[in-house]
């Protein structure tokens, strides 16, 4: 059955369907509970599975993760929410140092099933640590899965694949898309949802992007036909470990490739994307990788964002820079 959602909805629709297949899965976090978290996306789970399964904690993230790896010890599935990306880095220790490690560690007798799910990126005016782009951070720890959702359907299956694996995940949620409607089949899961999909076909060059920026890399493509141009979109999902053969096969057939994220552009995940197509794809390509990213600053006031985040004007300009070798 296809039903038409926002984001917010299908992934409590996707929460919904994997606390009701397995009582072992737990949901953790700031207002979670009684609130339905601020985003609305846990609402209605604590009255239906009572506050055993659904627990408001306090306002520490550090805690909150550290009780979801003894949890874990117990045989549960907890899935923990951080309530916003920049509180996130309160727990930082134990992600990378426990959650990451610890099946590594035990030499395989110890699995972490824990998803830690952030709302992430900007576009949403908050105010100061609101709206960050930390998953390169998280990215380049081994021993964690990193991916992100761009539309409502993989929102509601890509939850349910995380909360069964039987490593740790970091689910980041794209917030400024979290009100924006898709269809959503509720009995057919898509395939290879931890592997990268060509969104959109197209011949002239490769836009490559994960999370909020792939909605804004297919406005641009709508955008560049007006001007003959054909561009094919590759929506990554997995950030760690990255799918990348289709965008290399891609690249091949293309021969430009603009890399797109929010995040800072040094060291951010297009730095990683950017060598790899490079190395993979050096004589195929018909120009250096582009890459269109947030500025090396931190997150500015809201009344400036537009200014920081990648639009489409932005994103096309990279286009004809590198069509322009």
């Amino acid at each position: 059955m296809t039903v038409r959602m926002s984001m917010v909805k299908a992934l409590n629709t996707g929460l919904r369907a994997a606390m009701e297949r397995d009582p072992k899965v737990l949901v953790m976090g700031e207002d979670v509970g009684r609130l339905g978290g601020v985003f609305r996306v846990t609402e209605g789970l604590q009255k239906d599975f009572g506050d055993g399964r659904v627990m408001d904690t306090p306002l520490a993230e550090s805690a909150i993760v550290g009780t979801a790896i003894g949890l874990t010890f117990r045989g549960f599935r907890p899935v923990v929410e951080i309530q916003f990306d920049g509180f996130v880095y309160p727990a930082y220790d134990q992600i990378v140092s426990q959650v990451a490690k610890l099946h590594f560690r035990s030499q395989g007798r110890v699995r972490m099933p824990i998803v830690i799910r952030i709302p992430f990126g900007g576009g949403i005016g908050a105010i100061e640590h609101h709206s960050e782009s930390p998953e390169a951070q998280f990215a380049m720890t081994a021993g964690l899965k990193v991916v992100s959702c761009s539309d409502p359907n993989d929102a509601h299956w890509m939850i349910q694949q995380a909360i069964a694996s039987d490593d740790p995940v970091v689910f980041m949620e794209p917030k400024r898309r979290y009100w924006e409607t898709g269809e959503v089949d509720t009995e057919s899961a898509p395939q290879g949802l931890w592997s990268s999909r060509v969104v959109r076909p197209g011949k002239d060059a490769t836009l490559i992007a994960y999370g909020p920026m792939v909605k804004t890399c297919l406005d641009s493509a709508r955008a560049a036909e007006a001007d003959g141009l054909d561009l094919e979109v590759i929506d990554l999902r997995t950030l760690s470990p990255l799918d990348l053969e289709p965008v290399f096969e891609s690249v091949r057939r293309t021969g430009h490739a603009v890399v797109v994220h929010e995040a800072s552009r040094t060291l951010g995940l297009g730095s990683e994307i950017s060598a790899r197509i490079t190395e993979e794809c050096f004589y195929s390509l018909e120009s250096p990788v582009q890459r269109v990213t947030g500025f090396d600053m931190p997150y500015p006031p809201s009344r400036a964002e537009h200014d920081f985040l990648p639009g489409l004007d932005r994103i096309l300009d990279a286009v004809d820079r590198a069509r322009a070798f």
